[in-house]
C-alpha cells in the first residue's frame, strides 16, 4: 500500500498540477501541496511577490517561478505548454484558494487539456467550500455564481436570472460593493435568509445570519472590510403550470385576485406574484402601492422602508 501512495504522489512528466494555496491560514497548506511545489520543473503564479511569500514561508525554492494573470495568460499557456512538451512538470497557483475558481487558470487548463497533457489537481482551502458548508443551507444542489458584475444594471440583470431558481446561490464580493450588492439582491429576491463568511481561516474570521435586509443593515453600520462570501437560501419552488391562468393578466390585477381569493396580504401577495412572475420586489411592490383599498390590505405598510432606500 505505502509504494502505491508513493508511486501516486510521484511527480508525473509532462503534467500540470493545480495547486490550491491558504485562504488566509497557512496550516490550511497540505503536505502533497508543499511537495508538489518543490519537485515540479516550474511553477506558474498569479502573483510572484505574493506566492514567493509563501514559498519562502515554507522553505520552498522553486526551480523556476513565472507569472500567470489575467493580462498574460496566454503568453504564459504558451509557455507552460512548451515545458510541458519538453517533459517537464508545472504547478498553477493564485494568490488564495484553487486556481480557475474566480482566478486566473481556466484558459491555460483548457489549452493543457486540448493538447493532450495531463491535468492534476491537488485539493485544500477554498472559500467557496469553507463557507457553504458553515452556512446551515443546502448545498445539494447550489449554485457558484462568483463576482457579481460592478455596475447596478447589470448585477440586477444577473440576479434577475437567478431569482426563480431553487440553488442556494454562492456569490464572491469585493468590500466596496458589499452594501450595493446585497441592497440589489434584497430588492430582486425579497427577504430570504443569507449568510456572509468575511476573512474566512483568517484572524477576523466572522459570520454574519439573517434575511437579506439585516445583512444589508449590518454592513451599512459596520464597514465592510476583508474578502467576503455572500450565501443565499434558494427560491421556494413554483408550481409554473399556475402561471398560464395568469397570461394576459395585468401585474395589479394578479394582485387584487390572489388578496380576494386566496385572502393573502397585500404584503404577501407581493412575494407570491415576484415568484410567479421572476420579477424584482421593486418592481411589484411599487405597482402594490398604488393598490387602495384593495382585498388583504393589510397595516404592515408592506415594510415600506426596508430595503427601498
Amino acid at each position: 500500500m505505502p509504494e502505491k501512495s508513493a508511486e501516486k504522489n510521484a511527480i508525473q512528466p509532462s503534467t500540470l498540477y493545480l495547486v490550491a494555496t491558504p485562504i488566509g491560514n497557512l496550516e490550511d497548506m497540505t503536505f502533497r501541496a508543499l511537495k508538489v511545489l518543490k519537485e515540479v520543473s516550474l511553477v506558474a503564479a498569479e502573483d510572484t511577490r505574493n506566492s514567493l511569500k509563501l514559498l519562502t514561508h515554507f522553505g520552498i525554492k522553486p526551480a523556476k517561478l513565472i507569472s500567470c494573470f489575467e493580462h498574460n495568460e496566454v503568453k504564459r499557456t504558451e509557455e507552460i505548454i512548451a515545458a510541458l512538451a519538453r517533459g517537464e512538470s508545472a504547478a498553477l497557483i493564485t494568490d488564495a484558494g484553487m486556481p480557475g475558481i474566480s482566478d486566473p487558470g481556466f484558459q491555460v487548463v483548457k489549452a493543457v487539456v486540448e493538447k493532450g497533457f495531463a491535468v492534476v489537481p491537488i485539493p485544500g482551502a477554498s472559500a467557496l467550500l469553507a463557507a457553504l458548508p458553515a452556512s446551515g443551507f443546502s448545498a445539494t444542489p447550489f449554485t457558484f455564481v462568483g463576482f457579481l458584475p460592478s455596475k447596478s444594471g447589470e448585477r440586477q440583470k444577473v440576479l434577475n436570472q437567478l431569482s426563480s431558481s431553487e440553488h442556494t446561490l454562492v456569490f464572491f464580493e469585493s468590500p466596496h460593493r458589499m452594501r450595493n450588492s446585497l441592497k440589489d439582491m434584497m430588492n430582486v429576491f425579497g427577504n430570504r435568509q443569507g449568510v456572509v463568511g468575511r476573512e474566512l481561516t483568517k484572524l477576523h474570521e466572522e459570520f454574519v445570519r439573517g434575511n437579506l435586509q439585516e445583512l444589508w443593515k449590518h454592513f451599512k453600520t459596520n464597514e465592510p472590510k476583508g474578502e467576503f462570501v455572500i450565501i443565499v437560501e434558494g427560491g421556494e419552488h413554483v408550481d409554473h403550470s399556475d402561471q398560464e391562468k395568469w397570461v394576459g393578466v395585468s401585474i395589479a390585477d394578479q394582485l387584487v385576485q390572489l388578496m380576494k381569493e386566496q385572502n393573502l396580504s397585500k404584503t404577501e401577495a407581493v412575494k407570491a406574484v415576484c415568484k410567479m412572475r421572476g420579477l424584482s420586489r421593486e418592481v411589484v411592490y411599487q405597482i402594490a402601492t398604488e393598490i387602495k383599498g384593495a382585498p388583504g390590505e393589510d397595516n404592515e405598510s408592506m415594510d415600506s422602508d426596508e430595503g427601498m432606500d
